[in-house]
């Protein structure tokens, strides 16, 4: 890699390409975006052996500028994707992630590997983040801070714990997926109305409800037994197995009132849900979004 030069520094092209979804912004000196694009072209649309020629196809006007550079986070990166970019190891920080860059063109356009949690002995089963690692590094760079708690939600939520500027240690929870399977597959889906408006007071009841003692298994079927006796209405269920699960996930976290404000990162839609738990439970936090994405790529892209 090349030392980065302040005195002019390099247009960089920061790309954020999943698996249903890609987009992409040109940053300027500071990690300002001055341009972005979005398309429906995840990695699960592109044939095999074609990435190289979306990416020209969408991008390849930006990546005429002098001395551009471009950074791919994401499934791009995945077995699935352009090319597999093997995972970064945790502990790990900026100086991990690049000295880890899949280079597809050498000091021009890398994939961001990811990272990796195996844990210690056989019990503890490995885990990955792929896009989420510079979500975490931009959100501290926005923050001020070099250490916290991170929550990433979404189908597959993410928890991260940050010190001194390095992923500890991280842990996948497949709340979004199993709200998804249990409100549209399963018996429970018969009795939810999930064309209604969230209920903020009966998703706090869910969160209570999973801070009891025993299974969040028994905890789920009451979803179905509370639209059988008409304690809640259809149109509540969804809400109050939303809190179920997310409260399972806040239970989980060794969190306490004095602790620094989590962090959290995505969409508004399930950010303010997240707070809204987090709140209740009497724990601080703060909100970021898409920028989280565009400020990491920009950091990491200054050690180039």
């Amino acid at each position: 890699m090349t030392a980065s030069n302040p005195a002019a520094p390099r247009p960089v092209i920061a790309i954020d390409w999943g698996t249903s979804s890609l987009r992409g912004a040109r940053l300027g000196a500071s990690g300002q975006v001055l341009a972005s694009r979005a398309f429906p072209r995840g990695i699960l649309t592109v044939p095999p052996g074609q990435f190289e020629a979306v990416f020209h196809e969408l991008f390849g006007d930006w990546m005429q500028a002098e001395g551009a550079l471009c950074l791919i986070s994401g499934m791009a990166g995945s077995r699935q994707g352009w090319q597999e970019a093997p995972y970064c190891p945790c502990p790990a920080g900026f100086a991990e992630l690049g000295q880890h860059l899949l280079w597809l063109q050498a000091d021009r356009i890398a994939l961001v590997p990811g990272l990796s949690c195996t844990g210690q002995g056989d019990r503890q089963a490995p885990d990955v983040m792929r896009g989420e690692e510079v979500q975490i590094f931009g959100a501290l760079q926005l923050s001020g801070r070099d250490s916290a708690t991170l929550v990433l939600p979404g189908t597959h939520s993410k928890w991260a714990h940050v010190d001194s500027g390095r992923v500890l240690q991280f842990q996948t929870f497949m709340t979004g997926e199993v709200y998804a399977l249990m409100s549209q597959h399963s018996i429970l889906g018969k009795t939810l109305d999930l064309s209604g408006d969230f209920d903020a007071a009966t998703f706090l009841q869910g969160v209570d409800q999973s801070q009891q003692a025993g299974s969040v298994l028994h905890r789920l079927f009451a979803v179905r037994t509370l639209g059988l006796f008409d304690r809640l209405s259809a149109a509540q269920l969804p809400s109050y197995l939303s809190g179920l699960l997310i409260g399972e996930e806040l239970r989980t976290q060794a969190l306490g009132a004095n602790s620094a404000p989590v962090i959290l990162i995505g969409s508004d839609t399930l950010t303010q849900r997240y707070s809204l738990a987090l709140q209740h439970l009497g724990l601080a936090c703060q909100s970021h979004g898409a920028e989280a994405t565009w400020a990491g790529l920009h950091a990491l892209a200054s050690t180039c």
